[in-house]
């Protein structure tokens, strides 16, 4: 399953009851239920967003319509996704570097969806990140033996950030608007059941050592 949608995992430490405080920050963007990805755009834009190593730069994190790029779909894979490319502030120890951090990470996510290429994505996780490991594992058996993932493109339009200058992890919040997955096998039928649009809150966990890497993620239930 190659979606970010992971169990809460009980090693970051925090108290539901404070989770639940946060999700209802995300509620007015989640009461409606799940929505298309490529229908929203990033509603949160107090830091840069992600550029891409083609010509386009969207603003939001979903795939580019950069000259040459093919959206895959029942007949192929994708062809020629451009590959994120980190903003500058991304790199700063900073309640707006970690935001735009967390934009970055989902815009990789995307394209490792897209191509099942995680090099770039494994790299922004800590080892100790169990849904992270999970995710990219998830990604790569969605490409082995010449099987493909069509959709799952994702947006965060809303992030509220527990910073705090003291700590060394912080807590995010993330609204995680997903698009339907559907699954092809090498001779293009369709592999596993489809999964459906989601619209999540997220807890994402991240720490600055020297760059920022995640450390723990999952659904707020």
């Amino acid at each position: 399953m190659s979606r970010f949608s992971f169990a809460f995992f009980p090693s970051l430490g925090l108290r539901t009851a404070c989770l639940g405080v946060i999700a209802l920050l995300l509620l007015s963007g989640c009461q409606n239920g799940p929505a298309p990805a490529s229908s929203l755009s990033e509603t949160s834009s107090t830091t840069a967003s992600p550029t891409l190593s083609g010509p386009a730069s969207p603003a939001s994190a979903g795939p580019s319509t950069a000259a040459g790029y093919k959206p895959a779909d029942a007949k192929g894979k994708a062809q020629n996704v451009p590959v994120p490319v980190m903003p500058e502030l991304a790199k700063e120890n900073s309640k707006a570097g970690l935001e735009a951090f967390i934009r970055y990470w989902y815009a990789v996510g995307n394209y490792a969806n897209a191509t099942g290429d995680i090099t770039v994505l494994s790299a922004l996780s800590t080892p100790e990140c169990r849904a992270c490991t999970f995710f990219q594992k998830a990604t790569t058996d969605s490409y082995k033996n010449g099987r493909w993932m069509v959709g799952g493109a994702v947006l965060t339009p809303n992030i509220d950030i527990a910073w705090d200058p003291q700590e060394r992890r912080h807590l995010s919040t993330v609204q995680v608007v997903q698009d339907a997955i559907h699954y092809y096998n090498s001779d293009g039928t369709e592999g596993r059941p489809a999964d459906p649009a989601t619209n999540d809150a997220f807890a994402v966990v991240a720490i600055f050592q020297p760059s920022w890497q995640i450390v723990d993620t999952g659904v707020i239930r």
